[in-house]
């Protein structure tokens, strides 16, 4: 449904718009009767931050970007890939001028409450590593997730931010632990 969004803006541009045609990358998650699951198209990225802080945060989610695929071939280490100026080109995107598209998926049960951060590189660039990034979220952000995605903006604007910023945080289990889709 998001491509198909994404490709009917570029039907209402001019004959040329495939030159130029209007992409995106997304990012989703969904919590269900205790299930974590994400997916993801493009450099996008979903970050596990447990409430006890001591346990260790993941990102969830892989790059679909030049520099992903350099590490994953082993022919560069990751922070050589992510060193060159091609790092950050993006592999794998909705629009009308994608390649085939090949969403990404995964489920997790985690061990106990936390939230997932859900963002865009405008974030994850000033705060790439998982720990870097559980970090950066405040202790309360299951309870005030509007909050903490705030203070995420704010942590990536402070940082220099000069690309898009954009953040949801989404509780674990959710409202009445979890039993309906969040």
């Amino acid at each position: 449904a998001a491509a198909g969004a994404v490709n009917e803006l570029a039907a209402q541009h001019s004959p040329l718009s495939h030159q130029n045609a209007p992409a995106c990358t997304i990012v989703s998650s969904v919590i269900a009767a205790g299930i974590l699951t994400v997916g993801w198209i493009g450099d996008s990225r979903a970050y596990w931050v447990p409430d006890d802080r001591a346990a260790p945060s993941a990102r969830l989610t892989e790059d679909d970007s030049w520099a992903a695929q350099m590490v994953a071939a082993g022919l560069m280490s990751e922070a050589d890939a992510y060193a060159d100026e091609r790092a950050h080109a993006i592999t794998g995107w909705l629009g009308a001028d994608a390649h085939e598209l090949d969403p990404h998926t995964a489920s997790f049960k985690p061990d106990g409450p936390g939230v997932v951060i859900v963002c865009t590189d405008g974030l994850w660039n000033y705060a790439e590593a998982a720990a870097e990034l559980a970090a950066a979220v405040p202790p309360d952000a299951a309870v005030r997730p509007l909050h903490a995605a705030q203070v995420l903006v704010g942590h990536a604007l402070d940082g220099g931010g000069h690309d898009n910023v954009t953040v949801a945080v989404l509780p674990f289990p959710g409202p009445a632990g979890g039993a309906g889709p969040s």
